[in-house]
């Protein structure tokens, strides 16, 4: 399990998408010195990994890294590490506009359904808009499996309580996201 706070690597994700978003260089290095200030607080550093799938936030131990390269016969427990989604399967362009309904999605069911429902929609409007740039309403069973099986009891921080409501708070959550996407067409 990471030793990094789930509000911390949220902070570090928004920092990094802050970054790649903005409009001159001294900007960006700016955001990306306030990650690497917030991660080293807690020992980590991070950076960020291309891929055929999109492009990802690797946050790690400092002590896995030497002159700038991490080494293998440094890393005790690959758990440690945390990975962010920073573009893919969604358009990572609209995230605004994705974590807007998302977070729509996570009030209604908090004011609806109050507490753990509440927190473990959070937790999927987080998985959803950072892993996938997705709108809840849109994910596919293998998505809610992987926030399911992985992203939740790792980045989570679930209580007792939360996870043994796990399926319903789902439930009650996508059909939340399902309900508000039924009523923005309706209202057009």
């Amino acid at each position: 399990m990471t030793d990094l706070p789930a509000d911390v690597i949220d902070r570090a994700e928004r920092l990094t998408r802050l970054a790649r978003e903005a409009v001159d260089e001294a900007e960006a290095d700016a955001y990306r010195a306030e990650r690497e200030d917030c991660l080293a607080e807690h020992g980590y550093t991070a950076r960020v990994r291309s891929e055929d799938t999109g492009d990802v936030l690797v946050c790690h131990p400092r002590e896995w890294v030497d002159d700038g390269v991490i080494r293998p016969g440094r890393i005790e427990d690959v758990d440690r590490g945390v990975e962010v989604q920073l573009s893919g399967p969604g358009d990572p362009d609209e995230w605004e506009t994705v974590d807007e309904r998302n977070r729509a999605a996570v009030d209604a069911v908090a004011e609806e359904h109050g507490e753990p429902h509440g927190a473990t929609a959070a937790a999927l409007a987080d998985f959803m808009g950072n892993h996938y740039a997705k709108p809840i309403a849109d994910a596919t069973p293998d998505e809610l499996r992987e926030f399911r099986e992985e992203y939740f009891p790792r980045n989570a921080w679930p209580t007792d309580e939360q996870r043994s409501v796990l399926e319903r708070s789902v439930e009650l959550t996508v059909d939340a996201a399902d309900s508000q996407l039924s009523d923005s067409y309706s209202n057009n």
